[in-house]
């Protein structure tokens, strides 16, 4: 039970001591009979007799089932049964060194350990005494005639014996083992239980046979038999079956993601399983040992660290069930000599099939979640520079506006490098790119922690100021982000010199991000016009501001004089440089303030009530140009914007269709734009006016696709026909892998769908072509024309490119060496209706 040539431990000098005081207290049981033997007159019968007990003894203690806890082997008797039986015909005294002597022979017979033997002798003595103590007590005579008081003291006696085995017994096994004694005494507490029981049964039955003739008694030892391997085959069973589920227990308990909790699970849970001393695993990529028992991991770390347990070892490969895939080894030690039956054999094996795919299966989540990481990074994240970008300075500004009202005053620094395009056009695009990045350096190094420091695109950076204890301290920080570009910069051994402007802007009561955005772009362009370094926001410098809070009042009027007037942008085949459509630009065109964009009175116009007349006069306007253009042989479809609010307006789809009429225009002349500022909470009124409009023929397009959230859950709301890539992204795609990457996923998803796709910001040849060769067919912008009145554009359809009517371009190959495949068209009428004019 100790593991020999070792120096024992606390757990073997207990278990010594135990075993030890069991024997001396035997010793005095044997002593204490010796001297009762001595006061009896035996006969020659009484000798038979004594044979014939000590035989029952030795078959008693010889007729067991065994278990197998870690590298010991425990078995279970019939002593108990042999002891009773024995005391019922036979003096206490003589019980008990015939039970010594009996087990004695056995227990040599069989080469037991010493230590082990000796325990088993001293304790079969034992219970030989306190039963016939008990027996004594109670007054016991085996000339009792009374069924009832028999089976009682019999039971009585026979309750000491197994109790007393109990307590004498799951010590030791607890001491050898280093099982709890709370939970060796819970295991198998049922079957033992159930076996106590059947011996009793077996006991009384036996005392009845030699009472009735015995002769009878030749029939008891085929019965014990029968019993014996009753219970045996039940012990297998009940075992068995205990390990199949912890096996399953086990399995399940592996189906995890994170790889340090499967390796944990499989330590501890696989000592349990095959009640071994030590479990460990090791993998083959990175050299990585995991080895730990049933109570917690002690080693992990490189392979090859010695481990403290000696003796048996068997391993198992981690491979699949096609055996084509090893990831490791699984080892389970013992500290003495163990040989794994059948049944635990194939458990081995399916434990460790079990534990290879749940280690490929982490790896792989494992390798999912960094992908996913890295993504996640990407699109918060400028490739050059490393910063954070536009969208994740406004997520975060966003966030924290949220929450500031316990973090002081938050402040945006907005900066711009002055002739920057100077450094690209002189020593290159690379060369720029060093700049940018050792600006980026520069700034991170110069701000603070909880600064939040972000390239917004091109050479504009900002940094998001949080904590502040007084908006008068943004200004200083400010200053100290523009020192740090104060030196030159090194190229390569050159040595060259950028100055920046910078804006400075306090978080606004209102507005959120945006506006806290936009006033410190303001202040930023009146420190450039003023020549400054820096400048801070003041309201009352905020043209647009002051604009906003007079136009309100002018709107009535400007309706009722039609101020508001449209201008066209058409937009072109980027191949052949056709016209193929026109865009509707509301502009006002005040009597003081002269030509107003939108983006400064939109929002007013949506306040103000006067929605539906603002947006049927732009329609009107659009549509007689429309009509004008396809009276003098351009039919080309005209696009309006249409607000949020107008998709709320039950009245509205009557309004456009009473519009196309009055004009003469076919339905699919107009092409609605709409915007993703729409939520998925609008959706289901917004379906409903929508669906009249698709019904009666009018094409729907979504505007600045991808710059919002919702674009996708639009998508499968909203049946449109056609998407508008914003300018944003043709503007960055030369510098930016997102901004490419977007474009190349919108054009990919409209020709899934089947969908056109118009490229917003198209303002040189270059982006003209990129365009072309990543398969995107239209696109408008300045390189095509400036928005223009609907006269001037007919002009310019009739005067054509290069003596080419209704063509704004040149093409970009020679006629016919292009063959381009139109898409298959989407069901419910979203596919492409072809744009083309008359040759």
């Amino acid at each position: 039970m100790t593991r020999p040539g070792a120096s024992k431990t606390e757990a073997e000098q207990r278990l010594a001591l135990h075993v030890g005081l069991v024997c001396v207290v035997a010793v005095a049981a044997a002593v204490a009979s010796v001297r009762g033997l001595l006061r009896l007159d035996l006969s020659g019968q009484d000798l038979a007799a004594s044979l014939a007990l000590i035989l029952m003894a030795a078959l008693g203690v010889t007729i067991k089932w065994r278990i197998r806890i870690r590298a010991t082997v425990h078995a279970i008797s019939w002593s108990e049964t042999a002891v009773i039986l024995s005391l019922a015909v036979a003096p206490t005294s003589l019980v008990i060194l015939t039970t010594g002597i009996g087990v004695t022979i056995a227990l040599l017979l069989i080469k037991l350990p010493r230590l082990k033997a000796a325990f088993g002798i001293a304790k079969s003595m034992l219970l030989a005494a306190g039963a016939g103590a008990t027996l004594h007590a109670l007054g016991w005579s085996p000339t009792l005639t009374g069924l009832g008081r028999t089976i009682g003291l019999i039971g009585v006696a026979y309750l000491v014996t197994v109790v007393l085995d109990e307590i004498l017994t799951l010590p030791v096994i607890a001491l050898a083992t280093g099982t709890r004694l709370g939970e060796l005494f819970r295991e198998d507490l049922g079957l033992r239980l159930t076996s106590a029981v059947a011996r009793f049964v077996l006991i009384v039955t036996t005392l009845f046979i030699l009472r009735a003739d015995p002769r009878l008694l030749l029939a008891v030892p085929p019965l014990v038999l029968s019993l014996h391997l009753l219970y045996s085959n039940r012990v297998k069973a009940r075992t068995e079956q205990q390990a199949w589920q912890r096996l399953a227990r086990t399995t399940d308990a592996l189906n995890v993601v994170d790889l340090d909790e499967v390796l944990t699970t499989a330590v501890t849970r696989a000592a349990e399983l095959f009640s071994a001393d030590e479990v460990e695993i090791e993998l083959r990529d990175g050299g990585r040992t995991v080895r730990g028992g049933v109570a917690a991991i002690v080693y992990d770390g490189p392979a090859g660290e010695p481990t403290p347990v000696d003796g048996t070892v068997i391993a198992a490969p981690l491979e699949g069930h096609d055996r084509t895939v090893d990831v490791g080894i699984l080892r389970l030690r013992f500290r003495g000599p163990v040989q794994l039956s059948e049944r635990e054999q194939y458990t081995l094996r399916t434990f460790a099939s079990a534990l290879c795919t749940a280690v490929r299966n982490a790896r792989a989540y494992a390798e999912l979640a960094r992908v996913a990481d890295e993504h996640a990074y990407a699109a918060t994240h400028d490739a050059l520079t490393g910063l954070a970008n536009r969208r994740h300075l406004l997520d975060q500004g966003t966030e924290h506006l949220g929450t500031r009202h316990a973090d002081g005053v938050t402040a945006l620094v907005l900066i711009d490098l002055n002739h920057f395009k100077e450094v690209n056009d002189t020593l290159g695009h690379a060369a720029g790119d060093q700049v940018l990045v050792q600006v980026a350096e520069r700034l991170s190094g110069a701000a603070q922690d909880g600064d939040l420091v972000a390239r917004l695109g091109g050479d504009e950076f900002a940094v998001l100021l949080r904590g502040l204890p007084a908006p008068a301290v943004a200004a200083h920080r400010a200053e100290t982000l523009l020192a740090a570009l104060h030196e030159p910069f090194d190229l390569d051994g050159m040595r060259i010199s950028v100055e920046a402007s910078g804006g400075i802007a306090a978080a606004p009561a209102t507005g959120g991000m945006p506006e806290l955005l936009r006033r410190a772009d303001v202040a930023m362009y009146q420190a450039k016009r003023a020549g400054q370094r820096i400048s801070t926001y003041a309201p009352t410098r905020d043209t647009a501001d002051l604009c906003r809070l007079t136009l309100g009042g002018e709107l009535p009027r400007a309706v009722a004089d039609h101020e508001f007037t449209v201008n066209f942008q058409p937009i072109v085949d980027l191949g052949t440089g056709r016209v193929t459509g026109a865009e509707a630009l509301a502009r006002w065109h005040h009597p003081t303030h002269g030509m107003i964009d939108p983006m400064r009175f939109l929002e007013a116009v949506e306040r103000s009530g006067l929605l539906p007349a603002f947006a049927e006069a732009i329609l009107d306007q659009a549509l007689i140009a429309a009509g004008s253009w396809r009276d003098a042989g351009f039919d080309v479809p005209v696009a309006v914007n249409v607000s949020p609010r107008s998709l709320l307006d039950a009245r509205f789809p009557g309004s456009v269709l009473a519009r196309l009429r009055a004009h003469d225009l076919p339905p699919d002349r107009l092409i609605l734009e709409l915007t993703e500022t729409l939520t998925l909470s609008q959706l289901d009124v917004v379906d409903r006016v929508l669906s009249r409009l698709r019904d009666e023929g009018v094409r729907l397009a979504l505007d600045d696709f991808g710059t919002g959230y919702s674009s996708l859950s639009l998508l499968s709301r909203i049946p449109v026909h056609e998407l508008k890539i914003d300018r944003s992204f043709v503007t960055a795609m030369e510098s930016s892998a997102e901004a490419a990457a977007v474009i190349r996923s919108t054009l990919d998803l409209g020709r899934s769908l089947g969908l056109d796709v118009v490229a917003e910001g198209v303002e040189s040849e270059p982006q003209r072509r990129a365009l072309w060769e990543l398969g995107c067919t239209a696109g408008q912008g300045h390189l095509f024309a400036r928005p223009m009145p609907a006269g001037t554009l007919l002009a310019a359809f009739r005067r054509g490119s290069g003596g080419s009517p209704g063509t704004l371009a040149p093409p970009l190959h020679d006629a016919g060496a292009v063959i381009r495949l139109a898409p298959g068209r989407r069901q419910g009428g979203r596919g492409r209706t072809d744009r083309h004019l008359p040759a």
